[in-house]
Order: C-alpha cells, then sequence, then structure tokens
C-alpha cells in the first residue's frame, strides 16, 4: 500500500517536521523520548492536525493543507494501537472487540466470534481487561482493531511497560498476529531490538526531525548520521581530521587510522561499535587501539571494557569495548590484549 508524508506541526516551543515515503508494510519509526514519534501517528491517525503538509496512505489522501483535505479520524480506516490499549474497562472481551464492527446484530457477532478464535481468546469472552495478562489485553486490543481490517495499523510503543520476559513473549505474538496482515503497520518505539526484529524501513527522529530514512538493516550498518548511528545503539564516537584521502586522525581517541577506501570528506565523525574490536596480542598492527584500560562491569552475558584514549587531543568520552560471554574465556586465559584493532568494513563516516 505505501504511505507518503511532509507534515509540519507547532506545538509551543516544539516544531515537528517529517518528511518519508514508505514503500513496504513494516515500519518502524526509533528515537529518544519527546523527539516526535508519537506525535507523528497523531497526525496520520487524526487525532492531530498539522499546520501543513500532506499524508497519503497508499491512493488515500488523509491530509493535504494546500488542498484543505482533512480526513476525519473514523473515517481513515486506521487501526491505533495504545501503549495500554485503551480497552474499556466496563466492557467484556467481546464487546470491546465489537466496538467498531458495523453491520448486523448476526454478522457482528459472528466477526467477534472470528476474531476471538483468531487471536486465541476462547474462554475469555467474558471476562473485563482487569481479569487478563498482559498478553490477553494486547490480543484483545489487536482483535478490536482487526476486526474492521484497517487500511493501516500504529503501534505507539506497545511493550514499553512491560518486563523483558513477557516483551519478547508478546512481540514473537504480535509478528506471528499480524504476519497475514497485508496492509501497512507503523511501530513507534525507543528500542533499537524491537525496531529492528519488526521492520523493513525504518525513520530515524531527533527533536522533532527526520534524520535519515530507509531500509532498516541498510541503515543499521551505514546509518550517515552520528544520531542515527548513536539511536542504533553505536557507543564510540570521534571527532575526525582528514589528513589525506586514506588517512585519518580520530580526535578523541588519539589514534591514526589508515583505510583503503576513500576518506568522505563531508564526514566529521567516526562512529564503532563496542562489539566490532578485534583483540591483538604483542606487537601492534595497523589500525590499532593500546589497551589503556579504565574500568570493567562484569555482567551475565557479556563483559564491558572501558578505555581511555592514548594521546592528543582527548575528550572526556571513554572507549567502550564489549566482549560477549563466549569469548571471555580467551581473556581470562592470555589476559587483556595490548590493542584493540578496528575493522574498516566497521568503521561509520558520519555526519
Amino acid at each position: 500500500m505505501g504511505i507518503d508524508i511532509k507534515i509540519q506541526k507547532r506545538l509551543g516551543a516544539f516544531q515537528l517536521m517529517v518528511q518519508f515515503h514508505g514503500a513496504s508494510n513494516r515500519i518502524g519509526i526509533l528515537g529518544a523520548s519527546g523527539c516526535g514519534k508519537s506525535m507523528t501517528l497523531k497526525c496520520i491517525a487524526g487525532i492531530e492536525k498539522p499546520q501543513e503538509g500532506w499524508i497519503r496512505l497508499g491512493e488515500q489522501v488523509l491530509f493535504d493543507s494546500q488542498r484543505k483535505q482533512d480526513v476525519k479520524p473514523q473515517k481513515r480506516n486506521i487501526g491505533y494501537l495504545f501503549q495500554n490499549y485503551a480497552l474499556f474497562p466496563t466492557m467484556t472481551v467481546a464487546e470491546n472487540i465489537g466496538v467498531g464492527i458495523k453491520g448486523s446484530r448476526e454478522e457482528k457477532r459472528k466477526r467477534v466470534g472470528e476474531m476471538i478464535e483468531t487471536f486465541r481468546l476462547s474462554g475469555l469472552e467474558h471476562h473485563f481487561p482487569r481479569e487478563l495478562s498482559g498478553g490477553q489485553q494486547q490480543r484483545t486490543a489487536l482483535a478490536r482493531i482487526m476486526a474492521y481490517e484497517p487500511g493501516a495499523i500504529l503501534l505507539d510503543e506497545p511493550f514499553s511497560a512491560m518486563d523483558v520476559f513477557l516483551k519478547d513473549q508478546l512481540q514473537q505474538e504480535l509478528a506471528e498476529m499480524l504476519k497475514d496482515y497485508a496492509g501497512t503497520v507503523i511501530l513507534v518505539s525507543h528500542s533499537r531490538d524491537e525496531i529492528y526484529r519488526f521492520s523493513q524501513e525504518l525513520l530515524v527522529m531527533d527533536q522533532g526531525k527526520d534524520v535519515i530514512f530507509g531500509e532498516t538493516k541498510e541503515i543499521f550498518q551505514r546509518p550517515r548520521y552520528r544520531e542515527a548511528a548513536r539511536l542504533t545503539g553505536c557507543k564510540n564516537f570521534s571527532r575526525i581530521r582528514r589528513v589525506n584521502r586514506h588517512l585519518l586522525e580520530a580526535l578523541d581517541w588519539g589514534i591514526m587510522l589508515q583505510t583503503r577506501q576513500e576518506v568522505p570528506k563531508e564526514a566529521g565523525w567516526i562512529g564503532y561499535r563496542a562489539h566490532d574490536f578485534v583483540p591483538v596480542w604483542g606487537e601492534r598492527q595497523e589500525n590499532c587501539l593500546k589497551v589503556c584500560l579504565e574500568s570493567v562491569a562484569k555482567l551475565p552475558f557479556e563483559c564491558n571494557y572501558y578505555l581511555r584514549p592514548e594521546w592528543g587531543e582527548v575528550s572526556q568520552e571513554r572507549i567502550c569495548w564489549f566482549l560477549q560471554r563466549e569469548r571471555q574465556q580467551e581473556i581470562e586465559e592470555k589476559g587483556l590484549p595490548d590493542y584493540l584493532a578496528f575493522r574498516e568494513e566497521k568503521m561509520m563516516f558520519l555526519m
């Protein structure tokens, strides 16, 4: 179906300016709290109205400021799954599911029955929301949305208030329930793991603006912008000075880095993920950082090392090296490495 958005909305001192064109049916929006992710969803749903721009879902124009078009929320054919699922507390599961269904009493009863079976809610038809588990509430809310076959589903941080085990379980359940849905699904989250496993295309937002939009895996591999790299999990950043086409100085790490590829002229930063370092014992090799250990944090599944830069115009930032548990035995046997090597294919040149 696809979605095409270009909107501006001012709310006090905050200004939302978002533009992207999504061609896939699974889109993620990633950003820190307060960056405008939920506001973007509310504009798509019609709960909030932009001052300028347009919102098109497939062939349907939902909003266009120049043409003075603004389809009412109830006529946009969009399902909105809120963080708390927004179930009516005084209605049963069956009554909640049937809220948006049109047709005769018999047609409504049949459709509710289909949804209860599809979303594994049999036996819970007469239960109230307070009597349901988190997963059952989620399935009820999704069944209510799917009952009227919307053209798009908006998921606003649906797992934010859950513990890790329940969150993982419900993410898998949600993906399973939506696998046959042909419409567009947009998931808003500040969790890069949720976004990575769910979306085909990704919009990264920062302070009300779109930073980058594209294929999810490509953005994680080549984020292009420092904020996009940070939001996708990169821990290490340094300002760079381009010495020549194939040599740069990492000012905040106190090292020189040689590259086979040309150092982009527009790049002002280099990023490197904490899990991508290669430990080196003995003589220094090309593109190595001396291990000057400042502190270490031993976690259940990995060990996190924090290093000082070697020399130069250094910042107060520490360099992070994260080692997964299965690789820790080598360190225990051989001791800390003398150096950490950068792999060129893992270097990220950023603007």
